[in-house]
């Protein structure tokens, strides 16, 4: 059986119908497909097999925390497609490719590994440097608005060999005339992990970094030595390019000893060597700006207990990670002011 008939084949797609329903509720296009549900992965199957199978239009909405992002959603029948190759080819292939240090969107990976490696890089260059030495802090700009298609169909294309799944991978590239991946789906976040794997590579084998770490488009590098980070820098710019993308104003080169805002947190490291991180201050007041709103809209019946609790506790867990207790005291006290939690 090849890649692509695995992919396609009904076991796999009622499997990836059983992960893409958790979470929909009564959502229109899942309710729907639900109803004959059988029926459905069979005519699923049955256009992907003849290749009438297309990408259906998206719905656009725009999402203002943390920052304003438009968010395309696809349809329920094209998230049981994305699942299937994702988990079932996708993914196991590209594992092998991704470096340690690339962490999201990955089984095992995600922000408290990279916050968690972030700090063991810290106590290492410590242990050999002290705090004398910088951070070179990059982040690209609006990169998922920015991918160039024929050059992630070529990445792809090189990677996978199965000219179906080839084939498949195009459907949702160029389901957008435009540059950029939607946001909302999931294939797009693992082509977004392959698209800059290369960079990786490039930074750690022909760069020689050694403390290197990156989340999607924000990445760093500590070394000792400015003028080093500098001659990355000019390379870094270069490699950017090609791949049709840009370093935002945030770039720069910052003293070790100030500690790096990354993933949410400030990470830093005290003269006796001990790694501390904390909530970024801008993120303490936007998580109580944005859960004063939804309490109020709790209490004001326009919105679920138990959508504002699933979002408050996800943010407390992330919180947490950082040590914020008394962050988290301080916003379940303004919380139970408005709503009990």
């Amino acid at each position: 059986m090849t890649d692509f008939q695995r992919v396609i084949s009904f076991e796999a797609l009622y499997n990836a119908y059983k992960i893409a329903k958790r979470g929909k509720g009564n959502k229109i296009s899942s309710a729907k497909f639900n109803i004959n549900v059988l029926d459905e992965i069979h005519k699923l199957h049955k256009s992907l097999n003849d290749r009438t199978y297309a990408v259906s239009h998206y719905t656009e909405f725009y999402v203002y925390e943390p920052k304003e992002r438009l968010i395309k959603a696809g349809s329920f029948r094209d998230a049981i497609v994305q699942h299937s190759i994702c988990d079932n080819v996708l993914l196991p292939l590209f594992q092998n490719e991704f470096i340690i240090d690339n962490y999201a969107g990955q089984i095992g990976k995600g922000t408290l590994f990279g916050l968690n490696r972030l700090s063991e890089f810290f106590a290492s260059f410590f242990r050999a440097h002290g705090t004398t030495g910088y951070i070179l802090k990059c982040d690209i700009t609006k990169f998922f608005y920015s991918i160039d298609h024929e050059i992630l169909k070529d990445t792809v294309h090189y990677h996978i060999q199965d000219k179906e799944i080839q084939w498949l991978c195009d459907q949702f590239i160029d389901s957008t005339e435009e540059l950029g991946l939607p946001l909302g789906n999931q294939i797009s976040q693992v082509f977004a992990l392959l698209y800059l794997n290369g960079l990786d590579h490039f930074i750690k084998d022909e760069l020689g970094a050694q403390y290197y770490g990156r989340y999607m488009d924000d990445f760093y590098i500590i070394h000792e030595d400015r003028e080093y980070l500098v001659w990355c820098l000019s390379y870094i710019e270069k490699f950017v390019k090609s791949l049709g993308l840009s370093l935002n104003s945030k770039t720069q080169i910052i003293p070790f000893r100030n500690g790096l805002k990354f993933l949410g947190f400030h990470t830093y490291i005290s003269q006796d060597g001990e790694v501390f991180r904390k909530v970024k201050n801008e993120n303490k007041r936007n998580a109580q700006r944005k859960y004063t709103k939804m309490a109020k809209l709790v209490r004001d019946g326009k919105i679920s207990k138990a959508k504002f609790s699933e979002s408050y506790n996800s943010w407390k867990g992330h919180a947490m990670q950082g040590g914020c207790c008394e962050l988290v005291k301080k916003i379940d006290s303004h919380i139970e002011a408005i709503i009990p939690i």
